[in-house]
């Protein structure tokens, strides 16, 4: 089958995770989560069960699994050397070989999860699963040809959830969101699982929300929690729909107890920015500590991301941090997602000349993004090209007008003064 024929990493089991146990600035106790509950029970019973047959190599690779999915769970990348340990239990197979590659997605390891991904598909040629690791993989390596291909392979051997998922992605960073919302509505299509239920439920109002269709993705959010009501990622999207609604106080809420729960760097990055442009500096500079920490702990785990820790820097204005961090990351791979990472640290270091080439670099593959229109404008400002800039940061706010709680309304006051208003 064709690519249907009419992209953050798309995958079940999301990665970058950060540690709970750097708690932050809550005083509630962290609920206890069913979700949590079950992943441990699943693992308590692949214990009993290698405890008994220790030579069982599937139980290790999916005791690994269980492992990484934990990690993501309970924002505790500590999990990860428990996966390591397990999968290297599992042997010389090829779901081992699966499972180290998930492992180093979720690690930001690209290049090792691809070449995971090789083995396991050396050894499992009809494994969507490993093709699927190898999509994860090459997609943030910016290999757009042979992810498409990886992505096609695994239509091809397994049309279900997963597969839709990653082809919606690939459709959506290209640009064609008809096509990636098509392919989404088939990944709900095929779910089976209150998982998968709740995980295209957020992926479709992901899409709606960065369209400016609030209503459409409240809709999916609250579909996605009817079928998995304690989904951490469907929780992020109803306060992010309550922040775009103006209803402050309640989207403030609802961070606060999520970065309770899930102290996820995306989460209490959002959390912050809110708070800041709540005129809570003093409240939003706690979280952003708990931030830094959050990502000490995660490379303390081997799950650096200098992208992310890149532009939080640049929205800080930390321009020294954010292009050190960025040229690290693009030193190991060159997407889209670093090509804006750069373009944006290097404006805040004013070298915007140079930002821009790199910004054509972040939106060569069409994907309609509002913070690579964002950046691109300011950049574009910078620069004295007060037309296109002014093009540029209708666009941010045309395809998304709540893409960030403080950089959307930094992008209408620049578009204000672009056009004479103050």
């Amino acid at each position: 089958m064709g690519l249907l024929a009419t992209a953050a990493l798309v995958h079940l089991a999301a990665s970058g995770p950060a540690d709970s146990r750097a708690g932050g600035a809550q005083s509630e106790p962290v609920p206890v989560v069913a979700q949590q509950n079950q992943m441990h029970r699943v693992v308590h019973q692949l214990q009993q069960r290698l405890h008994r047959v220790p030579d069982d190599t599937a139980s290790w690779a999916q005791l690994g699994a269980s492992y990484v999915e934990l990690a993501r769970v309970t924002a505790d990348p500590a999990y990860y050397a428990k996966a390591e340990g397990a999968l290297k239990n599992a042997g010389d197979t090829g779901l081992a070989a699966i499972g180290m590659g998930t492992l180093a997605n979720a690690r930001h390891d690209f290049h090792a999860a691809r070449d995971w991904a090789a083995k396991a598909i050396a050894a499992l040629p009809h494994s969507a699963e490993a093709y699927g690791v190898l999509a994860d993989a090459l997609t943030q390596l910016g290999d757009d040809a042979g992810a498409q291909n990886a992505v096609q392979k695994m239509l091809d051997l397994k049309p279900n959830t997963a597969s839709f998922a990653r082809a919606s992605f690939h459709l959506e960073l290209h640009g064609d969101v008809d096509g990636a919302r098509d392919a989404m509505t088939r990944a709900l299509t095929a779910a089976s699982t209150p998982e998968e239920i709740a995980f295209c439920r957020y992926r479709l109002g992901e899409l709606a929300f960065d369209h400016n269709r609030l209503d459409e993705a409240a809709q999916h959010y609250e579909q996605g929690l009817a079928a998995r009501g304690d989904d951490m990622t469907l929780t992020q999207g109803k306060a992010k729909v309550a922040a775009a609604r103006g209803e402050t106080p309640v989207a403030l809420d609802a961070y606060r107890k999520l970065v309770a729960r899930a102290p996820l760097p995306q989460y209490l990055q959002e959390y912050a920015e809110l708070l800041e442009a709540s005129g809570k500096p003093e409240e939003a500079a706690r979280q952003y500590d708990v931030l830094t920490e959050q990502q000490r702990l995660m490379e303390s785990q081997g799950a650096s991301d200098d992208l992310a820790a890149a532009l939080v820097a640049a929205d800080r204005g930390d321009g020294v941090q954010a292009l050190r961090r960025a040229e690290s990351e693009w030193s190991k791979r060159q997407s889209v997602f670093v090509a804006d990472a750069m373009a944006w640290a290097l404006h805040m270091n004013g070298r915007d000349a140079e930002a821009l080439e790199y910004s054509d670099k972040a939106n060569a593959l069409g994907w309609q993004n509002a913070t690579f229109s964002y950046h691109r404008g300011m950049i574009l400002a910078a620069l004295g090209r007060v037309a296109e800039a002014q093009e540029a940061l209708v666009q941010a706010l045309r395809l998304n007008a709540n893409f960030s709680p403080l950089q959307a309304l930094k992008a209408g006051r620049k578009l204000a003064e672009l056009r004479g208003g103050r």
